[in-house]
């Protein structure tokens, strides 16, 4: 399936590190999908972080998340709950984070896959160049798993999650690009080990070092593999786009000051983080 890329803008995010807060780049997310959603533009919203840990709703209800939190602050980790769909997933200079902004034409419309879809196609298109083929569907033993893991040879390297407002949504897509998908899949199982207590049966994810994998590790993107993948994702929408296409989205388009941006932040902070 073809999608069409020719007004969406691109806002490209991944060398800006002047934002200690993770909960910075969900928050613009937030207020953009807003903005979309009252005639703002589509958007591909491209970001890092160097040291983060971004807990689901559920994570952060585990009777000895506050214990896994500490641990996890105590190594330097700066440590969120997101407002969208999904579970635990560590962020470093090596995962690269993509958010599609999406006008909803109908919103009535329940019909949440095509989004899915939409962030599937972006991703397999941009590494159609390896040769390598990626498939869609859980992968067992996973960190964030869903229906939505894309894999290669087996081995995650990206899970997807959404957030729905009335009238737009945001597709939140992150891609493990360089280094040890091991290393991180047993960084996340060890969080487990203490968010639960070590009891398995609370219906967390139970993670195996061997489910996960690195773009790096499985297409030969290299140690620059955030900035190569980045590179063909932003190829893929500039091939897509229309001077026309991106000139009427432009002009449409409205950024969120600093000030909204830190007020959406508390916002969420508070919703989400104190629900623990």
């Amino acid at each position: 399936m073809s999608w069409n890329w020719e007004n969406m803008l691109l806002l490209d995010r991944m060398n800006d590190f002047g934002q200690p807060d993770p909960m910075y780049a969900f928050a613009l997310d937030e207020l953009l999908c807003r903005s979309a959603g009252k005639g703002g533009p589509a958007i591909c919203h491209l970001w890092r972080h160097p040291h983060a840990f971004v807990m689901g709703l559920r994570d952060s209800r585990m009777p000895y998340a506050r214990e896994a939190r500490q641990w996890l602050e105590s190594s330097g980790w700066r440590v969120i709950v997101r407002n969208s769909g999904g579970a635990a997933v560590p962020l470093d200079a090596g995962v690269v984070n993509v958010s599609l902004i999406l006008p909803k034409a109908n919103a009535m419309e329940l019909h949440f896959h095509n989004d899915f879809e939409r962030m599937y196609g972006l991703i397999a298109r941009a590494l159609q160049g390896t040769g390598r083929t990626v498939e869609k569907g859980e992968i067992s033993g996973a960190f964030c798993p869903g229906d939505f893991d894309l894999s290669i040879d087996g081995y995650k390297f990206c899970g997807i999650a959404q957030r729905r407002q009335t009238h737009a949504s945001i597709v939140q897509a992150f891609v493990v690009a360089e280094g040890s998908g091991r290393a991180r899949a047993e960084f996340v199982r060890s969080f487990y080990e203490i968010a639960s207590g070590g009891n398995d049966t609370l219906g967390h994810p139970i993670v195996a070092g061997d489910s996960t994998a690195s773009l790096e590790e499985l297409a030969g993107l290299g140690p620059q593999g955030a900035h190569a993948f980045a590179t063909e994702v932003k190829k893929t929408i500039r091939d897509g786009q229309t001077a026309e296409g991106v000139a009427e989205a432009s002009s449409r388009l409205v950024m969120p000051s600093a000030e909204q941006i830190n007020a959406m932040i508390e916002s969420l902070r508070t919703r989400y983080e104190n629900a623990e």
